[in-house]
C-alpha cells in the first residue's frame, strides 16, 4: 500500500516502554547477519601480524627474504618498508592516538607482543605460517612490568576527568571523626574477551579508502584513519553493521592500520584478523589498580572526611588512566573531600576503555569501604549510606538532574528481603556452606554527544533511517527503531533502520554509556522533524522525503548539571571454608536509568553487567610474569569468566527516573549493571564468614588463607 502521510487508520501504541525482540534477531540467529571477517571479496589477501618476543628493547632486523619464498606469501611490511603515518593529531576522543595503532613506525619494542611485522600471503593459513616463520633478530633490554604499592615513580595525568580534586583540610577533619578507616583494595588485570576477535579489511575503490571493520564507532575509526594516512575525512568509508561485542575496546587498533598499509601496497583487499592470544597484548584491558580510602565520621555515621586515591599502570607509549576515584566525587559529601587519580609507566601494553572504566574498580574499594565504615559505625550500610546522601555534586556543587539512589535502595531492599537480615557475620549456615548478604550503591554518568541522523519517508509507505550508530550486542538497533516509529507516530515494523556507515554522518560511538542517549536524541530529532513535513499532506515523490538532524546547538543549551544513572546491587552467597569456594546463590539490582526504551534488552544489558560483576568478584584475574614481561596463559583457557554454573538467580530492576532536560528521557544502562556488583558480592563474604577481602578476586585460595589468617596471595 502506498501512502502520503505518517498516519493510519489508528494511530498505533507508544513502542516505547514495550518489550521488543531485536530487529536483527532473525540475521543473527540463521547466520545471515554477516560480521567483519565473514564477508567475501574478490581477491582477498590475508595479513597475519608477527609481535615481539621481547618485552623491551631494538629490532636489530628482520629477516624477512626466507618468508618471501614461501608459497603464497605476497609481502612482509615492517618499520624498514611501512609508509610513513602522521601521529601528530588530536583525536575524536581528544587525545592522541595510542601508539600502538602506528605500527611499524621505528625500531622500539615497548612490551611482549608489539607488532614487529605483517606478513600478507593468498590464504590466512599461508599468512600465519609464514608470520610464525619470521625471524626478528632483538637488542634486549631489561623490563619492569611489576605495580606495587611501594612505588614511588607514581604521578597524577588528567585523563577525562581531573587527576586530583581536593576540599576542605582532609587532615583536620580525620583528627576531629569518632570513626576512621584507612584500607587498601586492590582489582587486577582484565580483559574484554567479546566473542568476536578483532577483524578488519581494507580495500581502494575509485580512489577512495573502504574498511569493514568491527569496531564500536565508525565515524571515530573513519576519523582517526583519515589523519593517520593524511587523508580527507570523505576519502574514507567505515562499515561496521554487525559487532560480536565490545565492551570499549573495539577501536582504533593496529590491525586495522596493518590492513591499510598492506592494501596501499599491493592495490587489492586485505584483511586482517587477530588471533585471541594477540588479543590480550594489542586490543587494551583494564588495568590493575591499588586503591587506599580513608573515611572519618561522626558517630551517627555521617561524613567529615573522604580521601579516595588510585594508581593504575600504563605503557611507556601512552598515559591512559583508569579513573577509579572518580565514584567518589558523585557518591558521597563530606566536609573535607580528596580524590586522586595516578599512574605509573611499565613496559606493558596500554590499556584502555573496559565497561564501566573508573567506575567498576572504584567502586569495589569505595562500596567495600563504605560497609566496613557501616560496621565500625555500628549502622546498617543502607542506612550508612542514605545519611551521607549529597544534595549536589560533591565536588563539582552543581545540581543533580535526577538523583533515585534512595528510591533504587527502598524498592531493593523491600524485594530482597534486607529487614530480615541480622546483621552478624558468621551465624548463618546451610550445611556445609556459610550465607551472607551484601549490598552496594553504585553511579555512572549519563552523558550525551552531538550526533547526526537521516530520516526519510520512502513512497511505498515505509521509514529509512541511516545513524552511523553501533549496536555491539546491546540492541541498539532495535532501540533507535522504536524511538523513530514512536516519533513518526507509525509501527516499528515500517521502520528499517540502517547503523554502522561513517558515510551516515557523524555520530558519537557505543561507549561511556553514551550511545543510544546520543543517537536517540538525533533519530527522534530527524524522525519528528519529518513528521511535520508530512503532515502538510505533500505527496513522497519516488526517491522519498529526507530529513537531515544535528543535535550539536540543543547539546549546547543544556544547563549544566551532574547527570548518572544510579543503582543498588544486593547480593547472597553461600561460603565453604574448608575448600574457599564461593557461589553467589543471587543477586538482586535495582536501577535509576532514565527512560527505558525496550525493557528486553534493558534487561539483559543489566543483567550482562550484573554477571560480570560475578567473573570481577570471583574469576577474573590476568597475571604477568616478571620474567617474561607477558601473561600467564593469555587465552580463554587460562584467563577464568564466570560461566553458566558460576550464575544463578540473578534479577534486575528500575525504578522511575526521568530526565526533564532530555526530550527522550534516556540515560546509559550499558556499564551500570557492572558498577557496585563485585563490592555487593565482597560485603556478602565477608558477612558470612566474618572475613574482609580487599583485593580481588576472592579466589578459593585467599577465602582459605583468611579463615587460617595466612598472608594473601
Amino acid at each position: 500500500m502506498t501512502t502520503t502521510t505518517t498516519g493510519t487508520p489508528t494511530t498505533p501504541k507508544q513502542s516505547v516502554g514495550t518489550a521488543h525482540t531485536r530487529v536483527d534477531g532473525y540475521e543473527k540467529v540463521t547466520g545471515t547477519a554477516r560480521y567483519a571477517g565473514e564477508i567475501p571479496f574478490a581477491d582477498l589477501a590475508h595479513g597475519w601480524l608477527a609481535v615481539s618476543t621481547v618485552a623491551r628493547g631494538r629490532i636489530r632486523s628482520v629477516d624477512d627474504e626466507p618468508v618471501l619464498r614461501m608459497p603464497g606469501v605476497i609481502t612482509v611490511l615492517h618499520h624498514g618498508n611501512a609508509p610513513r603515518l602522521n601521529t601528530e593529531y588530536i583525536g575524536m576522543l581528544g587525545s592522541p592516538p595510542d601508539p600502538t595503532c602506528a605500527v611499524f613506525q621505528h625500531d622500539r619494542v615497548p612490551h611482549l607482543g608489539w607488532p614487529v611485522a605483517l606478513v600478507v600471503a593468498e590464504t590466512p593459513e599461508q599468512a600465519r605460517e609464514a608470520a610464525e616463520a619470521l625471524a626478528v633478530h632483538y637488542d634486549r633490554e631489561p623490563h619492569d612490568v611489576a605495580l606495587s604499592a611501594s612505588r614511588t615513580d607514581t604521578h597524577p595525568v588528567d585523563g577525562f576527568m581531573p587527576a586530583v580534586t581536593e576540599k576542605g583540610d582532609l587532615e583536620a577533619e580525620l583528627a576531629a571523626s569518632d570513626v576512621v578507616l584507612d584500607a587498601e583494595y586492590t582489582t587486577p588485570e582484565e580483559h574484554h574477551s567479546m566473542m568476536e576477535p578483532h577483524a578488519a579489511t581494507a580495500l581502494w575503490d575509485g580512489g577512495r579508502l573502504e574498511v569493514i571493520d568491527s569496531n564500536q564507532g565508525a565515524t571515530w575509526v573513519g576519523s582517526e584513519l583519515a589523519k593517520l594516512f593524511s587523508l580527507e575525512p570523505d576519502a574514507v568509508r567505515v562499515r561496521s553493521e554487525h559487532v560480536g561485542g565490545g565492551f570499549g575496546s573495539k577501536g582504533v587498533r593496529a590491525h586495522q592500520v596493518a590492513a591499510v598499509m598492506a592494501a596501499t601496497a599491493l592495490d587489492r583487499p586485505v584483511r586482517v584478523v587477530m588471533t585471541r592470544r594477540q588479543m590480550f597484548s594489542l586490543t587494551g584491558y583494564r588495568s590493575p589498580t591499588i586503591q587506599r580510602v580513608r573515611l572519618g565520621a561522626s558517630a551517627d555515621g555521617r561524613l567529615r572526611a573522604l580521601e579516595h586515591s588510585a594508581v593504575n599502570l600504563t605503557s611507556t607509549v601512552f598515559d591512559f588512566v583508569e579513573p577509579a576515584a572518580g565514584p567518589a566525587r558523585v557518591m558521597y559529601g563530606a566536609e573535607a573531600h580528596h580524590t586522586a587519580n595516578r599512574i605509573v609507566r611499565l613496559d606493558v601494553p596500554t590499556p584502555t576503555f573496559m565497561r564501566a572504566p573508573g567506575e567498576a574498580p572504584g567502586s569495589f574499594a569505595l562500596e567495600s569501604a563504605f560497609d566496613e565504615l557501616a560496621e565500625k559505625c555500628g549502622l546498617d550500610p543502607i542506612e550508612l549510606r542514605l545519611r551521607n546522601e549529597p544534595d549536589r555534586g560533591p565536588v563539582s556543587g552543581l545540581p543533580f538532574s535526577s538523583r533515585n539512589l534512595r528510591a533504587c535502595f527502598d524498592e531493593g531492599a523491600r524485594r530482597f528481603g534486607w529487614a530480615g537480615r541480622d546483621p552478624r557475620p558468621g551465624v548463618r549456615r546451610d550445611g556445609r556452606w556459610l550465607l551472607g548478604t551484601g549490598t552496594a550503591a553504585g553511579s555512572f554518568s549519563a552523558g550525551a554527544a552531538p550526533s547526526t541522523a537521516v530520516a526519510t519517508a520512502e513512497a511505498d509507505g515505509t521509514f529509512t533511517v541511516r545513524i552511523a550508530a553501533a549496536d555491539i550486542g546491546t540492541g541498539a538497533r532495535t532501540a533507535l527503531t522504536l524511538l523513530a516509529a514512536d516519533a513518526l507516530e507509525v509501527a516499528p515494523d515500517r521502520v528499517k533502520m540502517r547503523i554502522g556507515d561513517s558515510d551516515f554522518g557523524p555520530a558519537w560511538l557505543a561507549g561511556g554509556s553514551m550511545g543510544t542517549r546520543s543517537w536517540g536524541w538525533a533519530v527522534t530529532a530527524a524522525a519528528s522533524e519529518l513528521k511535520e513535513r508530512l503532515a502538510l499532506g505533500a505527496d513522497i515523490p519516488p526517491e522519498g522525503i529526507t530529513v537531515r538532524s544535528d543535535t550539536t546547538e540543543a547539546l549546547q543549551a543544556l544547563t549544566q548539571k551532574e547527570r548518572h544513572s544510579f543503582c543498588a546491587q544486593f547480593a547472597e552467597v553461600a561460603v565453604d571454608v574448608t575448600t574457599g569456594e564461593v557461589r553467589v546463590r543471587r543477586m538482586l539490582g535495582i536501577f535509576a536509568a532514565g527512560r527505558i526504551v525496550n525493557p528486553l534488552t534493558a534487561r539483559s544489558q543489566l543483567v550482562g553487567g550484573m554477571t560480570w560483576g560475578i567473573s570481577m568478584a570471583l574469576h577474573e584475574e590476568a597475571v604477568r610474569d616478571p620474567a617474561t614481561g607477558g601473561l600467564y596463559g593469555a587465552d580463554l583457557a587460562g584467563y577464568h569468566v564466570a560461566t553458566n554454573a558460576d550464575v544463578a538467580e540473578i534479577e534486575a530492576d528500575w525504578v522511575a527516573d526521568p530526565d526533564p532536560d532530555d526530550p527522550v528521557g534516556l540515560k546509559g544502562i550499558g556499564e551500570i549493571g557492572i558498577v557496585g556488583a563485585a563490592a555487593a558480592i565482597a560485603n556478602a563474604v565477608w558477612h558470612a564468614t566474618g572475613v574482609r577481602h580487599r583485593n580481588l578476586p576472592i579466589r578459593p585460595d585467599r577465602v582459605l588463607q583468611a579463615v587460617t589468617g595466612a598472608p594473601d596471595a
